[in-house]
């Protein structure tokens, strides 16, 4: 048993995911960082006065008097509106991220294909070339009379 599990594990699909999983998550946290570092400071700058999607809220009960979402939480009951956004916004940064990276994987092994030498023309089998050089000779013989 120990023998399958090792040979199941030392799969080649089972290493590449695991490699693929890690660096996933690593970039999810670079991702992350562009979000909350570079984007949402921008989109908040641009909206004048610091907007903070995060602290976006409904109260849903009337106990919940508090602004900040953490507190309005231990209040009662809110729809948190502001963390969908928050979440939203970062989907569309990673699809566009994925697709940047997508493309420009895509145009390298388009460049590639094209820098590739015309691959050699398959070589003729050998009853091929045996039946051509009889033809050859039949076509070169004199035809006899009649």
């Amino acid at each position: 048993m120990l023998k399958e599990f090792r040979e199941f594990a030392l799969r080649g699909n089972v290493v590449d995911l695991a490699i693929g999983v890690i660096i996933g998550a690593s970039f999810s946290r670079i991702v992350e960082s562009i979000v909350g570092d570079i984007f949402m400071p921008l989109i908040a700058w641009i909206t004048r006065g610091g907007v903070d999607f995060s602290n976006y809220f409904l109260p849903l009960s009337g106990e919940v008097t508090s602004t900040s979402l953490d507190a309005a939480r231990s209040q009662g009951a809110v729809l948190a509106y502001g963390s969908f956004i928050t979440a939203a916004i970062n989907f569309i940064i990673v699809a566009w991220v994925l697709f940047l990276v997508v493309k420009g994987i895509n145009e390298l092994k388009r460049q590639a294909e094209r820098n590739k030498p015309p691959a050699p023309a398959p070589e003729e089998p050998a009853d091929v070339k045996l039946l051509t050089q009889i033809r050859d000779l039949l076509a070169d013989r004199p035809r006899p009379q009649a």
